[in-house]
């Protein structure tokens, strides 16, 4: 167990900002995530929070996994002060991080994503890892499930993901998983492409389509200039910027703002 006081971070905000659906709250109070094959527990603790993982661990997979080498308040002052929107945005959403999740953890989230809500991508995809991944223990000896391989869930048939709850998407995503179990592409080789490229390749992939490799692009491969848009995006848009998002004011990191717009659409002043 290790305590940190972190500035510019918020699990509860994080956990339901749209970009990882296996971080939650715990029923004791603080929040599970699963990831990267592993069970992290974070709980409040005075004015910083509670790490239940070991120094060399926080050091070399949950420091660079919650991206704390990047100064999200610079984001934050870049605004423009005369944008009330993104203003108001920012105040409601600060503390989101955007993480460096596995790159093919993204894709199979957000093909799952289609036409869904957070709630169920949450159940499909922890059915999913269920089903298919490998089970690990956590330090309490309780056993949780990793994302399956593409491998393995290029294996399962059809019908067998449709029982899982996954409708229509279940062709797309064990297309996609065949296509990547044979190395086209590799998502996590797509991360040292320029985003456009990177866009492009994962619009190959059977179920992606612009909206979903844009999330991969910013929730899996840390595209920072990717700027997802679905129903909510796009409502705010025709709302208040009807000229188009200012993209060039905010190079390299429209897609922090991205997220912080979502998240204010989602949540408002609730949060």
């Amino acid at each position: 167990m290790i305590r940190q006081q972190l500035a510019w971070f918020d699990p509860a905000r994080i956990g339901r900002s749209g970009q990882c659906f296996r971080f939650a709250p715990l029923p004791e109070g603080g929040w599970g995530l699963t990831a990267l094959g592993r069970r992290l527990c974070i709980r409040p603790d005075g004015d910083g929070f509670l790490f239940d993982c070991t120094p060399e661990e926080w050091e070399t997979v949950w420091y660079p996994y919650f991206d704390l080498d990047t100064d999200y308040e610079a984001f934050a002052a870049a605004v423009n002060p005369r944008d009330a929107y993104m203003t108001a945005a920012v105040a409601c959403a600060a503390g989101v991080r955007i993480l460096r999740q596995d790159p093919w953890e993204t894709t199979v989230a957000f093909i799952l994503s289609q036409q869904s809500n957070i709630p169920r991508i949450t159940r499909n995809l922890e059915a999913v890892c269920r089903a298919y991944g490998a089970p690990f223990a956590d330090r309490e000896g309780n056993t949780w499930y990793d994302i399956p391989t593409p491998a393995a869930l290029a294996a399962a048939s059809e019908t067998e993901l449709r029982a899982l709850g996954l409708g229509y998407r279940a062709p797309y995503l064990r297309a996609a998983a065949a296509r990547v179990a044979a190395g086209d592409p590799d998502p996590a080789a797509l991360a040292a492409l320029p985003y456009k490229k990177a866009h492009a390749a994962l619009l190959t992939l059977p179920g992606v389509g612009v909206k979903v490799a844009d999330c991969i692009c910013l929730f899996g491969l840390h595209k920072l200039d990717a700027f997802p848009i679905d129903t909510h995006i796009r409502q705010m848009l025709e709302a208040h910027y009807k000229r188009g998002f200012p993209m060039r004011r905010y190079k390299g990191f429209a897609g922090v703002l991205q997220q912080y717009a979502f998240y204010y659409e989602l949540y408002g002043g609730k949060s």
